[in-house]
């Protein structure tokens, strides 16, 4: 191996420190379901870091529907769907997808990450120019990185910043407009009706990530474009089916002729194994009870105005999130990794988010709500946390 690459590698020690310290957060292991409660190292916790917001992925439609498709198909496909791997399934699904969002067509991806990927990295040429909020999710960055398109960056929700980035354009490449619906860390939703009013002023194309906002927000849980009733104005939709529709896989929902274009041109589509028949016959399922049982989306907005006053009412600040993703901000990274630790031994599974996933100064617990949460579970969440918090008040931010 090249000497600097070793040296790269074995110099990389930060995984190792906070195992040291007893703080390392990461790849916990999950004896159970996905659920309100899972085990965790044989001990019951309070999963409040799941991004299953119907609280679906146990739903006895899901798994039926999975376990037909198994005996129906196998358990994969063997090639992508540009080749071998388009089942009837994958039809019926982009179909069915496409009906509920209300889009003329949708392709499907294997991951949500691959389908930001895919629709981002064929449409940008060399004079073209795609604009970003500066806090997209990754999957957006990198498919910015894998086009030829040059890359200009806005203020977070800022109109004022995003304009002044279009009028320094030059030249007449096509320009695109890109952000999270639901932005995945602030739980704030991207101001939609500015960027629309911005975009038909600059000629630009609208590319929503809708990954936390499908079954979460708009009629029925149609997204960021129908909550502002903007939908039509939504040209590229992309979105998961790993959140609320507990499965595995991605999508782009846009019109026949864009969808068209991207089977051809998108290659994280064309190289890639097509979604296993189980995980298209789950999130088809997901859809059918998304439309049956409206009121799962009823109770995951009661259980998030509760755990939000909770919070709030405990002392916690949580920033301007709009949705059930409820930042906890701790502002210190170190701190961060303690609060999350002292939680989780006391039963409250929650995520850690730190540098350089946000900046150091906003460093946050990411304390998520699932429509299948009882507001006694929230207060014991809560109640947990505000307790450990007063803990960690009076010790100091050490170095690691």
């Amino acid at each position: 191996m090249n000497q600097n690459l070793l040296h790269k590698i074995r110099s990389y020690d930060a995984p190792d420190r906070l195992k040291q310290a007893n703080l390392y957060p990461y790849f916990r292991v999950i004896e159970s379901e996905q659920d309100t409660e899972v085990m965790v190292d044989g001990k019951p916790a309070l999963m409040f870091g799941s991004n299953s917001y119907l609280g679906l992925t146990n739903h006895p439609k899901l798994k039926e529907a999975a376990q037909r498709a198994v005996q129906q198909y196998g358990t994969g496909c063997a090639g992508s769907r540009f080749l071998n791997g388009t089942l009837k399934i994958h039809i019926d699904l982009e179909e069915s997808l496409a009906d509920y969002l209300r889009k003329e067509a949708v392709l499907l991806f294997s991951t949500g990450f691959q389908a930001n990927l895919g629709a981002i990295a064929p449409l940008a040429g060399r004079n073209d120019y795609i604009f970003i909020d500066e806090l997209v999710h990754a999957s957006i960055i990198d498919g910015t990185r894998l086009s030829f398109g040059k890359v200009v960056k806005y203020r977070h929700n800022d109109m004022h910043s995003l304009e002044q980035q279009l009028r320094r354009v030059e030249g007449d490449g096509a320009k695109m407009i890109v952000m999270d619906g639901i932005f995945s860390m602030e739980g704030d939703i991207a101001d939609l009706p500015g960027i629309v009013k911005l975009a038909d002023a600059y000629d630009a194309t609208v590319i929503v990530d809708d990954a936390h906002a499908v079954g979460v927000i708009g009629r029925n849980g149609r997204g960021t474009g129908d909550h502002y009733g903007l939908h039509h104005k939504v040209d590229l939709m992309v979105g998961t089916f790993s959140k609320s529709l507990a499965s595995l896989g991605g999508f782009v929902a846009a019109d026949r002729d864009m969808i068209n274009y991207l089977k051809h041109n998108s290659r994280a589509l064309i190289f890639s194994a097509s979604m296993t028949p189980a995980a298209a016959a789950s999130a088809m399922a997901a859809i059918e009870v998304i439309r049956e049982e409206p009121e799962r989306i009823d109770k995951l907005w009661q259980n998030t105005h509760y755990a939000k006053t909770q919070l709030q009412s405990a002392g916690f600040e949580i920033g301007h999130t709009e949705s059930p993703i409820l930042p906890i901000y701790i502002r210190d990274d170190f701190k961060t990794f303690q609060f999350a630790r002292l939680v989780a031994d006391d039963g409250v599974f929650v995520n850690p988010v730190v540098s350089p996933a946000v900046r150091s100064t906003d460093s946050l617990i990411r304390f998520s709500l699932m429509a299948t949460h009882t507001f006694e579970q929230i207060d014991r969440a809560v109640e947990i946390m505000h307790h450990n918090a007063q803990i960690l008040e009076l010790q100091e931010v050490a170095q690691f």
